[in-house]
């Protein structure tokens, strides 16, 4: 009955996600090139962006909502980029009034 109850998916997710967030700032500090640190980091965001989105937002589980959860990850990548591109557009290339 125990066993049904905890939660061992999730406390296993978290903690693969700090140990990933331990690399990636491991990584930081190291003393490697500037090319390995960024494919490092690179490969541990990817890791760290689908155990959050497989193991905490449950998007493997149900099949009857799966198109809501791809049209609601879909707008969040949409507002994520216009509003990187939209800062990088006003304060660094310079385009404001």
């Amino acid at each position: 009955m125990m066993k049904q109850l905890f939660p061992i998916r999730h406390v296993m997710g978290y903690l693969a996600s700090l140990v990933l967030s331990a690399a990636a700032l491991i990584v930081i500090y190291g003393d490697l090139s500037k090319g390995a640190n960024m494919a490092v980091l690179l490969v541990t965001a990817i890791i760290q962006a689908s155990l959050q989105l497989f193991v905490f937002m449950h998007i493997g589980e149900s099949a009857d909502t799966k198109k809501e959860l791809y049209i609601n990850i879909a707008y969040a990548l949409f507002v994520g980029l216009v509003t990187i591109y939209g800062t990088l557009y006003i304060f660094v290339w310079g385009w404001y009034a």
